[in-house]
């Protein structure tokens, strides 16, 4: 048995000096979606009331700027389907910022399909901001063949005996 161990940093730089190949079960990935927004972590007080302190967690903005021509640029020399799939993607957006967060996401899911087990299965948890682009890219990288199924929110939908709108999210399937 394997001691559980929990990394902090970059998962693409994790990936890459600490997992193993064909050693992982399962993945669940929940990047930032490129929302253009900013997210805080956000303090209590003792009581548990909430705090005016906060500080940010990340920046979800992607730009087109050095570090993301060099992941691209690292991307195409890799060669295969997912530079083809990069080189589609510069067609039709330019160096934009979608590029920027395709080349940040590009080498991240080559390393997933290297440290997932040939049984093993993927998550990618996105919004309709990028979901389109990210599937793409997925079939570049595990095969279009090896895609299984889309789970979808839908963040509200009418109550039958009220009409009323429920604004819980709700998985649809």
């Amino acid at each position: 048995m394997t001691d559980n161990r929990l990394y902090y940093g970059d998962n693409l730089d994790i990936l890459r000096r600490y997992i193993a190949d064909e050693s992982v079960d399962l993945v669940y990935l929940d990047p930032p979606f490129k929302s253009n927004q900013d997210y805080n972590v956000l303090f209590a007080e003792v009581n548990g009331a909430r705090s005016a302190a906060q500080i940010r967690a990340f920046e979800d903005t992607w730009r087109w700027d050095q570090a993301a021509a060099q992941a691209f640029d690292e991307v195409l020399a890799s060669g295969g389907r997912v530079a083809q799939a990069m080189e589609a993607n510069w067609k039709l957006l330019g160096h934009s910022d979608m590029l920027a967060y395709l080349s940040m996401m590009a080498p991240r899911l080559v390393e997933l399909k290297r440290v997932l087990k040939s049984t093993g299965g993927l998550y990618l948890h996105c919004d309709p901001t990028a979901s389109h682009y990210l599937k793409l890219l997925q079939d570049a990288v595990f095969g279009a063949k090896n895609f299984r199924n889309e789970v979808v929110w839908d963040y509200s939908f009418r109550l039958k005996d009220t009409g009323k709108t429920q604004e819980n999210e709700r998985l649809q399937f």
